[in-house]
C-alpha cells in the first residue's frame, strides 16, 4: 500500500494555521498577544478552521476501493485558493481564484490556467441595518442568500471562514452592535420590537461585538488605544478634589448625626426634668 498522510495533516501543510496563531505570541510589546480571548476565538474560526466544499466534490467515507482492488484512505484535500484584495471589497461567497494547468488538446503540452468566479453587481437589503446596499456578488452568493431567506440571516448564520470577506465581516459587527445596542428603527418602535425577537439568538455582549470582525491591524490598534488610554498618567489635582470632596462630604453627614442626636437628646432631657420650661 502506499504511503500517504492524513488529510489532517495534508491540510495543516497546506493552511499552515501556525502561521496565523504566531501573530498572538506573548511578546511584551505585541499588542496582539493581549487582545481577548473571543477575538482569539474569532480568528481562528476565521482562518483555520475547515471551509465548506465549493470548489470539489467530497467522497464519502473514510476508505475507498481502487479499480486494481487496492483500499486506500479517503482524503479530502482542499484546493489552495488565490485570495485577491478585490475580494475583501464584495462578497464571494467562498468563490476565490485557482490557480492550476489545462490541457486544451491532446498533442499540447499543458498550460497555466486561472478560474476566476464571474462577478456581478447586485443589491441587497438589511432589515436590521435598514439599508440598501450595492455589492459585488457572485451567483452562489445570491443563491446562499435565498437559501437563508435574507442578506441579514445569510451574514449571521454563516461561519466567518465561509464569508472570507472583510466587507461581510465588517457588515456582520454593525449588525451586533445594532441589535445589543438597540439602536435599530427609533422611529418605530414596533418594528425594532420584532427584529429584536426575530435575531434574538445572535445577540451576543457589546464587548464581543465591538471586537467582532477587526482585521489583525485593526485589532492591535485597538488594544493600543485601550493600554494608552489605561495608562494615561492623570495630574494628581484629580486625585486630590475627589479626596477633598470625599472629606467634605464626611464631615457633613458627621455633623448632621451630631446635630440630630443632640436633638433628640434635648428633647429627653426636657421631659425628665421636671425644673424645665413647659
Amino acid at each position: 500500500m502506499a504511503t500517504r498522510l492524513p488529510a489532517a495533516a495534508l491540510r495543516v501543510s497546506l493552511t499552515k494555521p501556525w502561521l496565523h496563531l504566531k501573530v498572538f505570541a506573548s511578546a511584551p510589546l505585541n499588542y496582539l498577544s493581549r487582545v481577548p480571548e473571543h477575538y482569539k476565538k474569532f480568528y481562528w474560526e476565521w482562518k483555520c478552521t475547515q471551509m465548506s466544499p465549493v470548489h470539489y466534490i467530497p467522497k464519502p467515507g473514510n476508505f475507498e476501493k481502487l479499480p486494481t482492488g487496492e483500499v486506500v484512505p479517503v482524503q479530502n484535500v482542499p484546493l489552495l485558493l488565490r485570495i485577491p484584495k478585490e475580494l475583501h471589497q464584495g462578497i464571494w461567497g467562498g468563490e476565490a481564484i485557482i490557480r492550476g494547468f489545462q490541457k486544451r488538446k491532446e498533442t499540447i503540452r499543458r498550460v497555466p490556467h486561472y478560474w476566476v468566479p464571474s462577478i456581478k453587481m447586485s443589491v441587497v437589503y438589511s432589515e436590521i441595518l435598514d439599508r440598501y446596499m450595492r455589492l459585488h456578488v457572485t451567483d452562489r452568493t445570491l443563491k446562499l442568500i435565498d437559501e437563508k431567506y435574507g442578506f441579514d440571516n445569510y451574514i449571521l448564520q454563516t461561519p466567518p471562514v465561509d464569508l472570507m470577506s472583510e466587507l461581510a465581516l465588517r457588515l456582520r459587527r454593525e449588525m451586533l452592535l445594532t441589535l445589543v445596542r438597540e439602536t435599530l428603527y427609533p422611529d418605530n418602535p414596533a418594528k425594532k420590537q420584532e427584529i429584536l425577537e426575530k435575531y434574538k439568538d445572535h445577540i451576543i455582549p457589546e464587548e464581543e461585538a465591538d471586537w467582532y470582525g477587526l482585521s489583525l491591524k485593526e485589532a492591535a490598534d485597538k488594544q493600543k488605544l485601550i493600554e494608552e488610554e489605561a495608562n494615561r498618567p492623570q495630574p494628581l489635582k484629580h486625585s486630590f478634589r475627589a479626596e477633598f470632596i470625599e472629606y467634605l462630604m464626611n464631615k457633613q453627614h458627621e455633623s448632621e448625626t451630631e446635630k440630630l442626636e443632640g436633638q433628640s437628646g434635648a428633647g429627653w432631657l426636657s421631659r425628665v426634668n421636671p425644673f424645665a420650661k413647659k
